[in-house]
């Protein structure tokens, strides 16, 4: 993958729109923008221009077309479209004129990275810098909706999990530093491949700190100035799968959960809190926290650490927070745990503190995470339900993953990408599309584009402003001709994001 010309990454109707344009073309200018929100969240995060800048604008383009020689780059673009289209009389010296000229002419305007917005307000701006190359500018189109969009959503979704969060954090009384790993990016094994994982996990990590993607942290180092040995960006704990617990066999699962506890984990170091996450329903759970959790009490309360118990299956909310109408009278002992819950049967047999709410929060040594199947209405109703029992929200950490991260697409958040002015023979003119079959989400913006603050200090757009007004705003320089004008770092994206929650 890392060796396709950058000249293919488009739609394959692109190909000829240089010369579909109106004769005289000069310039175009088109903005990306989050449309419409189809998700309950109430604000779009702009994050992941960064690294499609340094990744794609300048790594691969360099690398892949104006460092390679011409003839080798326009014979291979070439032999594509040949093949692709037949004879349809498409030329090459476009490309040939590009490669001469030896970078991108096209100038990006955006807003910082971590910006929240509201739907229908643009995030970028594009356009090309070369009259020759007005073709350059929606050339992009594909490639940027597609690098833009994944780690976009999930920022937004990590929002509005980092939102409600801290909701249920202040009414319970939760220590607010711990929300950072509250939410746990979990989602790696399931996504479509490599990038898709790196960028959504870093969209997760523009809001927590808990990720199990692990290359999240190579690529934010990479792409946004992160530094793990100066700065947290990423972290987990010694965690168990299944596979480790079924070795020892069902007869030896109370030794499996001894050694680890006592041996492999034993929380001995006084200067270092020692963690362990243990998946708990590998074949009973309520037999690990009704039998096997009470006979390892003493050694748990011993160590300086936390022992986690993950259970991995069932209904999610029932699971943690109990299920009152769970009837087994001939077995009234586990009758009585599922009703409660893995938080409140940790409760009666650790106890704990209260929050200065007065809600229960479970003894240090010993925590809770669920990871199946976790979604924003399900975590809020693990958290009401246990705020309803008394208990604070932070004794629950949510393993975010894959059901979240991947049921979601491009138009998720509506990201679209639209010319909105052109010139053709010197003449500038507003452009806009305004289908009469669609509800109105389709109608584009038009002229050129700038962003504000309305009354609310809100985000707000200005369309058809004079060139002088377009110059100011929050759309600022980000690529211009080959070069990347502002460089964000992490730390500052998870401030701007934090800011607006």
């Amino acid at each position: 993958m890392n060796d396709i010309s950058p000249l293919h990454l488009i739609d394959g109707y692109k190909i000829d729109h240089r010369r579909q344009y109106p004769e005289g073309t000069e310039f175009v200018y088109s903005n990306l923008t989050p449309r419409k929100f189809r998700i309950p969240v109430d604000r779009a995060v702009f994050f992941g221009l960064q690294a499609f800048v340094k990744n794609h604008l300048i790594e691969e383009w360099n690398r892949l077309f104006f460092n390679q020689p011409k003839e080798v780059v326009v014979s291979r673009y070439a032999r594509r479209i040949k093949n692709y289209l037949g004879n349809s009389n498409i030329s090459f010296e476009h490309i040939e004129a590009l490669h001469d000229l030896g970078y991108l002419p096209i100038r990006i305007k955006a807003l910082d990275e971590g910006s929240v917005v509201k739907a229908n307000i643009p995030v970028l701006t594009i356009t090309n810098t070369d009259p020759r190359f007005f073709w350059l500018t929606n050339y992009f189109e594909t490639i940027l909706s597609n690098a833009i969009w994944k780690p976009m959503t999930s920022a937004t979704i990590a929002r509005q999990y980092l939102k409600l969060l801290t909701e249920y954090a202040e009414i319970t009384g939760s220590d607010p530093d711990m929300i950072q790993f509250q939410a746990h990016d979990f989602s790696f094994r399931g996504m479509s491949g490599v990038e898709d994982a790196v960028l959504s996990g870093a969209g997760h990590l523009t809001c927590f700190s808990g990720s199990d993607t692990l290359p999240a942290i190579d690529f934010l180092e990479a792409c946004y100035n992160a530094n793990s040995d100066i700065e947290l960006v990423a972290m987990s704990v010694a965690a168990t799968e299944h596979s480790v617990m079924c070795a020892g066999q069902p007869d030896g699962e109370f030794e499996t959960f001894k050694r680890l506890i006592t041996e492999i984990y034993p929380g001995l170091d006084k200067d270092f809190f020692e963690i362990v996450s243990i998946v708990s329903d590998t074949w009973d759970l309520w037999k690990v926290i009704g039998e096997f959790i009470p006979r390892l009490k003493g050694e748990i309360l011993a160590r300086n650490g936390k022992v986690v118990i993950r259970p991995d299956s069932g209904d999610p909310v029932k699971i943690i927070v109990g299920d009152p109408d769970y009837c087994e009278p001939e077995n009234p002992w586990r009758e009585a745990l599922v009703r409660k819950g893995v938080v409140e049967a940790l409760w009666d047999i650790f106890g704990g503190t209260f929050t200065n709410q007065g809600y229960k929060l479970l003894d240090f040594h010993i925590g809770a995470i669920y990871g199946d199947s976790i979604t924003l209405e399900r975590a809020k109703a693990i958290l009401e339900g246990l705020r309803l029992k008394g208990f604070a929200s932070i004794n629950i950490v949510f393993g975010v993953g894959s059901y979240t991260y991947e049921y979601v697409t491009r138009d998720t958040l509506g990201i679209a990408m639209k010319a909105t002015r052109v010139r053709i023979n010197g003449k500038w003119s507003n452009i806009f599309k305004s289908p009469k079959t669609d509800d109105g989400t389709k109608n584009s913006h038009t002229g050129w584009l700038c962003v504000v603050h309305d009354e609310n200090r809100d985000a707000a757009v200005i369309q058809d402003v004079p060139a002088i007004i377009e110059n100011i705003g929050f759309l600022t320089p980000v690529f211009e001709d080959g070069r990347l004008l502002k460089d964000d770092t992490l730390a500052q994206i998870r401030e701007r994001v934090k800011a607006n929650i």
